[in-house]
């Protein structure tokens, strides 16, 4: 056995365990929120355009172009940000990870867990998506997987449960 420490050796990325595949979520995630950003950021975008045209002036141009700078980002940013999301089950516990610039890991023991939770907005349904809700004993996990298909967060939901209450019936 070799005196040098683990961590000195090969670079490993924290945030793909070898021999794990994750699961993406669906691109419907995608239509959701960029439908949210139109909405959020259009009616701001509506309302400073017609002041622009009651209220004439150069300097309109400003916060229009950085609102419009702006959505535009996020129209490039959104989509990638969904493409980061994904899950893994494994044999103990589960993996969800998200993030692009700031990278989230999150593992969550089946043993852990107390009861799992499906939403769907009416947006999330139009777009054929929801949202699995994992709730566990500790308070500040926040283990959630949006955009799944509605079959999937089903299956997810009856399989994260039973789990679960197997690995809490061993305890």
């Amino acid at each position: 056995m070799s005196d040098t420490p683990r961590w000195q050796g090969e670079a490993r990325n924290p945030f793909a365990p070898e021999g794990l595949q994750f699961t993406p979520v669906s691109r419907g995630l995608t239509k959701v929120r960029l439908i949210s950003v139109a909405v959020w950021l259009g009616l701001p975008l509506v309302v400073l355009v017609v002041l622009a045209v009651l209220f004439p002036g150069w300097w309109w141009a400003i916060p229009i172009g950085v609102l419009v700078l702006f959505v535009a980002w996020l129209g490039w940013l959104v989509p990638r940000q969904v493409r980061s999301i994904g899950y893994a089950e494994r044999d103990e516990d589960l993996l969800i990870r998200k993030g692009i610039l700031f990278r989230q890991l999150t593992v969550v023991p089946y043993g852990r867990m107390q009861y799992v939770d499906v939403q769907a907005g009416p947006l999330d349904r139009w777009a054929k998506v929801a949202k699995v809700q994992l709730h566990t004993a500790s308070a500040q996990t926040d283990a959630s997987i949006p955009g799944l298909p509605p079959e999937e967060a089903s299956r997810l939901r009856d399989r994260l449960s039973e789990r679960g209450e197997s690995r809490l019936a061993g305890l």
